[in-house]
């Protein structure tokens, strides 16, 4: 018997590949890369950077919390970014999800992401016993 179970929510871009939106394998949830598809049109956000990166935090909210858990139970995000440019309002918006003690974090710069986005993040949670 195999402790993983694949999470998946209306509440969040369907996937648009080959993966799950989520996996949780013990008391770990592993949260694919979320870009700012909007979930009940799955059309792009694209009004402004900042709507992109609140829409991709909606997203991972979404998941986070049909896994049983909270953006605050993230320990590790990985932010991907079409322009380093965006880092400043990046830090912005995840202020507005995050409280201290932060997750661990990386962010790149990367030549292209899907559908073109702006931004595209990852995370791993580790939900409270």
């Amino acid at each position: 018997m195999s402790n993983r179970s694949i999470i998946k929510t209306d509440k969040a871009p369907a996937a648009i590949g080959t993966y799950s939106q989520a996996v949780k394998a013990g008391n770990t949830v592993y949260i694919s890369g979320q870009i700012p598809l909007d979930p009940a049109t799955m059309e792009m956000v694209t009004v402004s950077f900042e709507a992109q990166a609140v829409r991709v935090f909606e997203n991972l909210k979404a998941i986070a919390e049909e896994a049983g858990g909270s953006l605050g139970e993230c320990v590790k995000l990985t932010i991907l970014l079409s322009d380093m440019g965006f880092f400043p309002q990046v830090n912005e918006v995840m202020a507005r999800y995050f409280d201290e003690p932060y997750p661990a974090r990386a962010a790149f710069a990367v030549k292209e992401l899907p559908k073109a986005a702006d931004i595209e993040i990852d995370a791993i949670m580790v939900l409270k016993d």
